[in-house]
């Protein structure tokens, strides 16, 4: 990895650590910016994950600190997700290259526009039955495992429908993520799809730029991060689809 391929990957994580505080949707950014700084197709996608881990890492362990622990209701969705999730990466690991960039395009548009125009997560009353959650959270988690950009989203959306208060489906969220991150990865590395000096460099760069997000959040920055983004994933999508 050159030093302008380590900037690039820096900067990448840089700008998706303050999408991700700000909006969500970081991974929307930082697989296509691994591919042009050299870690390509699947390689991007596991190396990817090592940030994804510890940053949800990092903020599970502020939700437990503060009291939102692991509960009996949450084991359900996480055995759930934990299948689909195991699904989705062995399934995506063996892909080909062409094919994993093509398809993460495509659905790297209908995300974005997820992400910017989010609808509101209502809380509605009561709970689903068990076989509802089980075959949600195991889809979801074919998804996670597979791809992860735009899960939280999806994850906050489907969580508090099922019935959870928006705190607690945001604590839920990041221990699904982490569930689901712990896999793939253990997936990934046991396939070589892992590359670990841009995953380090990814790390340190979207760790940073959470806390930037955090606080361009207060001062009102999202009108500005928000068409940036937009911008700048279809200028990538285009790139991954092999349209330049």
């Amino acid at each position: 990895m050159s030093w302008i391929e380590a900037s690039l990957i820096f900067a990448g994580g840089l700008f998706a650590g303050v999408i991700n505080a700000m909006a969500g949707g970081g991974s929307l950014l930082t697989v296509p910016l691994l591919a042009l700084g050299g870690v390509e197709g699947l390689l991007a996608n596991g190396t990817n994950r090592i940030a994804v881990l510890m940053q949800t890492g990092g903020a599970g362990w502020g939700f437990w600190r503060r009291g939102y622990k692991l509960t009996k209701e949450m084991f359900p969705i996480l055995a759930s997700v934990a299948v689909g999730g195991l699904v989705g990466a062995l399934v995506v690991s063996g892909v080909d290259d062409e094919v994993f960039e093509k398809a993460f395009g495509l659905l790297m548009i209908p995300l974005v526009i997820l992400v910017v125009f989010k609808p509101k997560a209502k809380t509605t009353p009561g709970t689903w039955p068990l076989w509802v959650t089980v075959l949600v959270f195991f889809a979801i988690g074919i998804y996670a495992g597979a791809i992860q950009a735009g899960v939280g989203l999806i994850l906050l959306l489907v969580l508090s429908r099922a019935g959870h208060d928006l705190v607690a489906a945001n604590a839920i969220k990041i221990y699904v993520v982490i569930v689901v991150s712990v896999i793939a990865v253990v997936i990934f590395i046991s396939r070589d799809q892992v590359r670990w000096a841009p995953a380090l460099v990814l790390s340190a760069g979207s760790t940073i730029g959470g806390y930037v997000g955090s606080q361009i959040a207060v001062d009102g920055g999202e009108k500005v991060i928000r068409p940036v983004l937009v911008i700048t994933v279809i200028v990538l999508s285009g790139r991954m689809l092999g349209f330049y």
